[in-house]
């Protein structure tokens, strides 16, 4: 078969498209985006008629791909880890429903946080929901992982999680391709009730849930992805998961860990593989990426008696992603990988792009927010987040996607007047409508500033929802016409855009401002893009 030199995010796209995708539904988030970017510029999955639009946000993303399993297709719904927390009320319930065409659920998690507000750990998530987690080492591992994962799901009518993290997301390998395999055809359930959650249906199907966690954790046990290799030393034996078993194996360049080493990457955790493991060895050192989710399994199930060393006694770090020196050093070997940075290297934050329109949107801000007491500005996330570092440092927050306005909403409701709220166009869409919403209903008195640059900024420069739609939200939901200012963040508009700020921040109710200058980077694609076209002719 074909081999190509993939990412983890592109084996698994383009897995999914081998694997008889029908649609693949996402909101952007590092390091999952290239997933369905991969998708979107295919002209394999353009032939097949995929289905590979950005959703609004990922609980949108994810109903989507759970209508597409309601009818018998195959659906793939991305997202990072923070993405689940908002799809996580459809996620937690498709685990009731079950799937009829097969799903999966690809969760790119952030350990260490490079592009994230937290390294939270997606393996709880499915434990939680008890569905079967995928978790592949490298990126043939990930691409064969996404058929077996179709197989699996509608073999046992339940989403399936496939959980990576960054390191697997954004490095290269070579993947060999499967056979292609059709799109199914389209199919209701045998039972039709089966996607209906009224309370008398749900408590019967949750005791099928329930009664089907001895298929999920059989279907481990036989896993081939599950594997035990022996070692001569029995003082130790090790578990790796994931990515983890990668950190393992550098440190024995030649393959040969002297230890019994059980390579975990689908769940529920292989208990008889583990208790082997346990009978052997004297003690257990886990080497897992995120939390300690099976750490806590050891000491839950063989608490007696047995010594667990990783996150939770210190072996390993508690926070932050692993890498061959941690695993070195807790196997008591030479920390002999990489250099320490010199001193020369200084660090270089992340800074906006010249001639970003937030640029001047937060150089107006600033002159007018002068006149008042400071902790005023609550931001959001994309690329005006970097406004709250010099030399702006014009933003006291950033918490969740569309958080700015409720936070100023419920600073405004407390007496801390004016409130302001900064917040970009695809957030807005994603998060914020319903904040402005309440806002609205109550007539708070906050500025929601939109900073609109027709894409989705931080990401790349997806699409994003509400292009061509914003002022037409804001007054459906019901804001006054006259507190509705588009405005432009341009240098030689800076004094009449500080004039209409001053004035809506003052006003005693809702106001919205909406800066909006197309972002320099798609601009700049846009403009190259048409010049090449009219070479071409």
């Amino acid at each position: 078969m074909q081999k190509l030199l993939l990412l983890g995010d592109e084996a698994i796209a383009q897995a999914a498209i081998d694997a008889g995708l029908t649609g693949i539904f996402a909101y952007p988030g590092t390091p999952s985006t290239e997933i369905t970017e991969y998708v979107q510029k295919s002209k394999e999955a353009k032939e097949k008629n995929i289905h590979s639009s950005w959703s609004t946000n990922e609980k949108t993303a994810m109903e989507a791909a759970l209508g597409v399993s309601y009818v018998g297709k195959r659906a793939m719904v991305c997202m990072k880890h923070v993405g689940l927390n908002v799809a996580a009320d459809a996620f937690v319930n498709s685990a009731i429903t079950g799937a009829n065409g097969g799903l999966i659920v690809v969760v790119a998690d952030d350990p260490s946080m490079h592009s994230s507000q937290n390294e939270q750990d997606s393996r709880f998530y499915g434990k939680f929901a008890m569905v079967p987690i995928l978790e592949p080492t490298n990126q043939q591992e990930a691409y064969d992982m996404v058929h077996y994962g179709f197989d699996l799901s509608e073999q046992m009518s339940i989403p399936v999680l496939l959980r990576i993290t960054t390191r697997l997301a954004h490095s290269r390998s070579a993947v060999e391709r499967k056979a292609v395999r059709k799109q199914n055809e389209l199919k209701l359930p045998s039972d039709l009730k089966q996607f209906i959650l009224l309370p008398s249906i749900a408590r019967k199907r949750y005791k099928g849930l329930l009664e089907n966690q001895a298929r999920f954790l059989e279907a481990s046990e036989s896993s081939g992805f599950n594997q035990y290799f022996d070692g001569s030393d029995k003082s130790l034996g090790i578990i790796t998961t994931g990515i983890a078993w990668n950190y393992l194996m550098e440190n024995y360049q030649d393959g040969e860990v002297p230890y019994p080493v059980l390579k975990i990457t689908q769940y529920p955790a292989p208990r008889d593989m583990i208790k082997k493991l346990v009978d052997e060895c004297e003690e257990i050192l886990v080497l897992e990426e995120g939390y300690p989710l099976v750490e806590e399994l050891l000491k839950g199930l063989f608490s007696i008696g047995l010594k667990v060393k990783g996150r939770l006694d210190g072996t390993i770090p508690r926070d932050g992603e692993l890498n061959p020196n941690i695993v070195a050093r807790a196997l008591g070997l030479p920390d002999t990988y990489g250099q320490d940075v010199p001193e020369v290297v200084a660090p270089r934050p992340p800074a906006m792009c010249p001639g970003c329109g937030h640029i001047d949107v937060y150089n107006a801000l600033n002159v007018v927010m002068a006149d008042y007491s400071g902790g005023r500005v609550f931001s959001d996330i994309g690329c005006y987040t970097l406004g709250a570092l010099p030399p702006f440092n014009a933003i006291n927050t950033c918490v969740d996607m569309g958080a700015s306005i409720t936070m100023a909403k419920g600073a405004a409701d407390a007496g801390f007047v004016p409130a302001v709220a900064m917040i970009g166009d695809s957030t807005f869409t994603h998060s914020g409508i319903t904040g402005l919403l309440d806002a609205v209903n109550e007539n708070s008195p906050i500025t929601v500033i939109i900073s609109d640059n027709s894409t989705t900024g931080m990401t790349g420069g997806q699409d994003s929802a509400g292009t061509g739609k914003i002022e037409a939200i804001c007054l459906a939901l019901g804001v006054k016409p006259e507190h509705l200012k588009v405005i432009k963040p341009l240098r030689k508009y800076h004094d009449e855009n500080v004039q209409i700020m001053k004035e809506e921040i003052a006003y005693q109710g809702v106001s919205v401002i909406i800066p909006r200058r197309e972002c320099v980077r798609t601009l700049d694609r846009r403009m190259r893009a048409k010049h090449l076209k009219k070479e071409k002719k």
